[in-house]
Formats: C-alpha cells, sequence, structure tokens
C-alpha cells in the first residue's frame, strides 16, 4: 500500500503542472472496503454518475458483489457499472476484455501493478503487457489500451453479469470503422434492466466475429456512452460530455471533479491516516444515488437507492452537503410513486428489487419536505400517505391488527418490519402536522406507536407476536436465526430501533436509569449470533453490530439520558477501530454510503437520530477543526478546542459565540451557516448534557 500512496502522490503532482492543483483527492485511498466484507466499488467514476468503469472479477461469493475483490488476481475484464457496497450482485454491464492471442483467457494481475484514484484506474496485467487506462463523465467511459504488439484485440462482451444479472437479449452493431452501438437487456436484481450504448474508437478498427474488435496501433483510445433509453441517448450523451479524444484531460476533470466535492468539508487535523479515512469515506458517499436519466432530460433522475440502510445517516448527510441535489431526488421520489403506486422500497436500474423491510424512502421523503427542500408538499405527502395505507408488503396486516402477527405473516421478520414502519409512520405524521391535515396526524402518530406492541416487559425486549397476542417461545435474544423474526439482526440490536420516540422507549424500559443500564448490556452482552446468523452482522461490540445498519443510531443513544459521556466513549471507540486505511479499512457492508456517511457525520461530531425531523444529536468531534459548504455561499465550521484522543468529553458548547445547552443542534442552524464550538476535556463534564 506504501507503493499506492506514493505513486497517486507522484501522478496528482504531474497532473497539476500547469493546470489547477488537486487537493483532497490524494488523501483518497479507493482500496479502502475491496477486502474483507467491504463490497466497494473500485474504479473510475464522477461523484453520482451512472457510469462505474472498474475491473471486474468473476463473481465467486457474497463478497464480490461489487465485481471486484483484493483477494483475486483474475478479471473478466472492465465493465461500465458496478454496485459499491450492496449485499445482492447485479450490473457488470458491457465488459471490455483487451487481449493479443486468446480471447477467452482471463486477465491476470498484480496489486503492485495496480493504481487507483478518484476518477482514473489503472493495470499492467501480468499475462499479457497490456496496460489499461480507465476514466469516466457521468454517463460516459474512457478506455486507453497499450498493448505490447501493434495488433492488439478486444472483446465486447455482453453475455457478462454480476451475481444474479443474467443478458436476456443483446446486440452489437457497426455503423462505420470509428463506431459501434447496441445494447444489452439483463434479468437479475433488476428484474428488467436495459441499458444502450455507443462506443467510439479514435483510430479504424475491425470488428470481427459480431463482438471482436482488431486494433492497427498499440496505444488506443475508446470512448463510450451510455443511456438506459436509447442508443441516440447514448450518443447524445457521448456528444456533450466526452467530445474529446485527450484521455489525460478527461482523467484530469474527472479527478477535479472529485475535488470539488471533497472541498465542501476542510478538516484540520495532523494525523495523515485520518484524513485518508476520512476523506475516502466522503468519496464512498457519492458513489451512489447515481444519474439515471440522459442529458437532455427535462430534470436529472437518480437510481441506486438502497434506502434501508441509506435514511439513517446518508441521506441526512446529503441534506447537508448535497442541497443542489434534494429537488431532484423528491422529484425522482415522487415519480416513482406516481409510476408504481408506492415510493422506492430498494430501487436499482429502473426496476424496484422490493429488497428490505419498512418503506424507507417515506422518511427520506419526510425529511426533505421538512428541511424545505420539496415545492410540490401535497404531490410529496400523497406519495408518503398512499405508501403507508398500501395493504402489499404486511402493511394489511399492521392495519388490521395493529402490528404484524408472525403466525400471520409467514416470511418473517415481523419484529423488523413493525419497527420501520412505525418510524415511517412517524415521518408521515409530522409532514401531516406541517400540512395541517389534523385527521391523519392522529391516525399516522397512533400507528407510530405499534412499537410497543412488540415489547415484552418480562424479558425487556422487542419479540415477534401472534394473532392472539402471545409471544413467539423459543426466544434467544442473541441469536438472528436466519432472519426469522429480525432483519439481519438480533432482539438486542433491534430492542433500540425506536429513533422516533426515544423517550418512549426510555418509558417502556422504565426510565432512563433502566434505559441507560441496559444500553450498558447492549454493548457487554455475548457476541455469539447462533448458528444461523446471516453473514451481514459484523463489526460487533458485544451484541451492537456496526457493521449493518439497524443500530447504527444507538452509541447516540445516552445523549437522552443523564450519562452523554458514554456517546463519546462509543462513537470515539468506533472511529478509531472499526475503520482505518487499509483493504479491510471497513468492517462491514458499505451498503451504499451508509457505513461511510456515519463516520463522516460521527467524525464531525452530528448524527441525526430522528429519521424525519433535522435534529442532529452532538457527539465527539475527531478534529481541531472542520468547515462545511452547505450552500448558498455559507459554511458551517466545527471548532473543537483541546481536542486530542484523550480529550474526547464535550465539556461546553458555543453556538455563533454564544452558551448553548442543548445536546443536538438543528438543521436550520446548520443550513444558515455559524459556527459550533465545543471545548473537550479528558474526563466527562459534571454539567454539558445533563442538566435539565
Amino acid at each position: 500500500m506504501k507503493k499506492f500512496f506514493l505513486l497517486v502522490t507522484i501522478v496528482v503532482l504531474l497532473m497539476s503542472c500547469g493546470k489547477p492543483k488537486v487537493f483532497l483527492t490524494r488523501y483518497v485511498n479507493p482500496f479502502i472496503g475491496t477486502a474483507e466484507h467491504g463490497h466497494v466499488f473500485l474504479g473510475a467514476n464522477v461523484p453520482f454518475g451512472m457510469v462505474q468503469l472498474g475491473p471486474t472479477q468473476n463473481n465467486r461469493t457474497w463478497d464480490w458483489c461489487s465485481g471486484y475483490h483484493y483477494s483475486d488476481s483474475l478479471l473478466l475484464g472492465f465493465s461500465h457499472m458496478h454496485l459499491s457496497g450492496t449485499g445482492c450482485g447485479d450490473l457488470g454491464d458491457i465488459c471490455f476484455r483487451p487481449f493479443v492471442d486468446d480471447a477467452q483467457a482471463l486477465l491476470r494481475f498484480s496489486h503492485q501493478n495496480e493504481m487507483a484514484r478518484p476518477g482514473y484506474y489503472a493495470v499492467t496485467l501480468d499475462n499479457s503487457g497490456i496496460k489499461a487506462e480507465l476514466t469516466a463523465t457521468q454517463r460516459t467511459g474512457m478506455h486507453r489500451y497499450t498493448f505490447p504488439v501493434d495488433d492488439g484485440k478486444m472483446a465486447i462482451d455482453l453475455s457478462v453479469g454480476l451475481g444474479w444479472d443474467k443478458t436476456t437479449e443483446a446486440k452489437i452493431m457497426q455503423e462505420s470503422e470509428h463506431v459501434i452501438n447496441g445494447y444489452r437487456y439483463s434479468k437479475g436484481w433488476a428484474n428488467a434492466q436495459k441499458v444502450y450504448f455507443t462506443v467510439q474508437f479514435k483510430d479504424p478498427i475491425t470488428l470481427v466475429s459480431d463482438s471482436i474488435v482488431c486494433f492497427g496501433q498499440k496505444e488506443n483510445i475508446v470512448k463510450v456512452g451510455l443511456s438506459t433509453q436509447s442508443i441516440e441517448g447514448a450518443k447524445k450523451n457521448l456528444a456533450a460530455e466526452n467530445p474529446s479524444w485527450d484521455f489525460d484531460e478527461v482523467a484530469h476533470q474527472a479527478t477535479m471533479a472529485w475535488d470539488a466535492q471533497l472541498a465542501k468539508v476542510r478538516i484540520a487535523t495532523d494525523d495523515v491516516r485520518q484524513k485518508r479515512v476520512f476523506y475516502t469515506a466522503l468519496y464512498h458517499t457519492m458513489i451512489a444515488p447515481s444519474v439515471y436519466s440522459d442529458v437532455d432530460a427535462d430534470c436529472t433522475e437518480y437510481t441506486t437507492f438502497s434506502l434501508w440502510d441509506t435514511y439513517r445517516a446518508a441521506h441526512p448527510l446529503y441534506t447537508i452537503m448535497q442541497p443542489e441535489m434534494q429537488a431532484d431526488l423528491a422529484n425522482t421520489f415522487i415519480h416513482l410513486y406516481q409510476k408504481e403506486g408506492h415510493l422506492p422500497i430498494w430501487h436499482l436500474m429502473g426496476c424496484e428489487t422490493n429488497c428490505m423491510v419498512g418503506s424507507s424512502g417515506v422518511p427520506v421523503l419526510g425529511d426533505m419536505v421538512l428541511k424545505g427542500f420539496v415545492a410540490d408538499k401535497e404531490a410529496a405527502y400523497e406519495a408518503m400517505r398512499g405508501s403507508m395505507l398500501l395493504d402489499s408488503r404486511s402493511l394489511g396486516l399492521l392495519k388490521q391488527y395493529g402490528y404484524i402477527p408472525y403466525d400471520k405473516e409467514h416470511s418473517g421478520q415481523t419484529v423488523a418490519k413493525g419497527l420501520e414502519y412505525a418510524l415511517d409512520d412517524d415521518a408521515v405524521a409530522k409532514v401531516a402536522a406541517m400540512l395541517k391535515k389534523d385527521s391523519d396526524v392522529v391516525y399516522f402518530e397512533k400507528r407510530s406507536k405499534s412499537y410497543q406492541r412488540y415489547f415484552d416487559p418480562e424479558t425487556k425486549f422487542m419479540r415477534a407476536v401472534a394473532a392472539d397476542g402471545k409471544f413467539r417461545p423459543g426466544f434467544v435474544p442473541t441469536f438472528n436465526n436466519n432472519n426469522l423474526d429480525y432483519t439481519e439482526g438480533t432482539a438486542w440490536q433491534y430492542l433500540w430501533l425506536v429513533p422516533h420516540d426515544v423517550k418512549g422507549l426510555v418509558s417502556l424500559l422504565g426510565g432512563e436509569e433502566a434505559f441507560a443500564q441496559k444500553l450498558d448490556s447492549l454493548f457487554s452482552a455475548d457476541s455469539n449470533l447462533g448458528a444461523d446468523a446471516v453473514p451481514d452482522i459484523t463489526g460487533l461490540i458485544g451484541q451492537y453490530a456496526h457493521g449493518n445498519e439497524p443500530g447504527h443510531h444507538t452509541p447516540y443513544l445516552y445523549m437522552y439520558t443523564k450519562q452523554p459521556w458514554k456517546t463519546a466513549q462509543l462513537v470515539r471507540q468506533i472511529m478509531t477501530t472499526l475503520y482505518d486505511d487499509t483493504p479491510a479499512g471497513i468492517c462491514g457492508n458499505e451498503d451504499v454510503g451508509q457505513m461511510s456517511a456515519w463516520y463522516v457525520l460521527s467524525a464531525l461530531g452530528l448524527y441525526q437520530v430522528e429519521p424525519a425531523g433535522g435534529r442532529f444529536v452532538l457527539g465527539s468531534p475527531l478534529f481541531a477543526e472542520a468547515t462545511v459548504n452547505v450552500g448558498n455561499g455559507k459554511t458551517f465550521t466545527i471548532i473543537a478546542h483541546d481536542n486530542s484522543a484523550e480529550n474526547i468529553y464535550v465539556q461546553s458548547v458555543k453556538l455563533n459565540g454564544a452558551p448553548y445547552n442543548k445536546n443536538f443542534v438543528c438543521f436550520d442552524d446548520i443550513r444558515q451557516g455559524g459556527t459550533l464550538e465545543f471545548t473537550m476535556g479528558p474526563v466527562p463534564s459534571n454539567t454539558f448534557g445533563v442538566m435539565d
């Protein structure tokens, strides 16, 4: 890895000669999260781009969901679309495989001949000596292949797909000696995906055997335009975004696009390792959602919505750092509701996968409404309300019983479903209150309390309940039991999934002291998850699982008690032990930016516990200073005086120079710009966060 950092530094310096200097991208290590269970994308792209152009490997197991795993040394080729940090495999579309002799041979490589930085990827193949370089714009990919001979070749493989993805129809058509067009239809996790492409070659080529391109020189530059609509759309996208044949300039612009986004947060620290972890995490939050519409569309629409994961931290982070995206995201959500009859669940490439539980598009859209990003609030509310009044996905049972009985819902996971729907209902109730829809407020507020029906006062856990009101027998709170009652979690982890009504949960558990004691037990409980546990539950501290999302807010729940300093202890422990700057540097599946968004917000000293509402709970900032560009020419600066690895406890807080006694800061305070000052110390404060 030392060689990687040296190469990146050299390349950045070379690229900066005579051009605007690249600053923060030098701290991004795209290999972080490519080992273990991280599942991150490796390759060339730009922020939120449709194209993720990178190396593609055989899908060996679950850990190859992104198409690349650091442990592997063989490639199928270089594909134009990948997922990042998902638990299912798909995409891998339009795979290019350069070769000299054997069109079917796998491409062998080693990491010492591989490098990546934001917007650029390169590798020299061991078995052929071919050097492949990749870069991208939002909707186009660009390749530069340097062959050891003059008669290099390239296979265009439309059969390659990752995970469940299988080609259903594909075609390649030669338009001229410089242009090839085609399409690929596939069925997989996205059950009816369509991708159209146009390929332009700088120098003339010969197309043989329908999919083999023959070059006539050692260096060959190839441009590819993609569209989800048509070949003509792919051509328009290519003409608009990538008219040049200057590969180095396109790569430079891609890196500069990343630098502009990374520069939205400036941190002050002398710890280079911390800079790498932070800016790589920030980079990971901007791989998706990805652009779905063509360049000439009336508005920008997005796809790749891993909402069960990203409603927790990624979308709240976007409301701070990507305010200009919010209207388009909201419009995308509303259009999907109008098209499909419900808000997105896990939407991918124009297809609803229906993956995961709850209706997590509801709190995301509700959060955007409550924060003032949505022009048509009535349309947004209709989408939220309509989605929660359906009978599908266990909602009919919820309406009938007031909870979801496990003996009536045979697909299981009823506790997870019920708790997620309760917080979804809370978002509807809050927007209804904003719009003065009083009867809806009463109805949805009542449903938002349905989490209470799962609470067992004897064991003090959320448990599966039958239609007759009895709890499922054979209860073991530490066991996952193959997602029987809980989705990728255990009773220990799901007890706390009431982020919209923490005070109500405190009351259920017997008050603040009992609540805090139970919370203490979470972090010291037996970590044995049982023989049937799913592999997603990782990053364990006792029964707290940071490597999966349902408990991400849990360390911040101490801020609702008279022991807020315990939040500082935990978030510092998590940030410094479960994230690092190696390929295994993410302790669980990245989940489309959520793991990294948790880190970014926590490192700033903030976390939005309530999914829809805008209050950011204060934690323990990692840096002496961080300045965040919040849009409209305003910045929000977070200063932590006397901050260090030992001084982790907040002693006092000021907001815009005035003493501040709250445990949270409102979104409007952040959006308006200003300064939040922490004074830190080595021991818990006797006053901060403990006074009424």
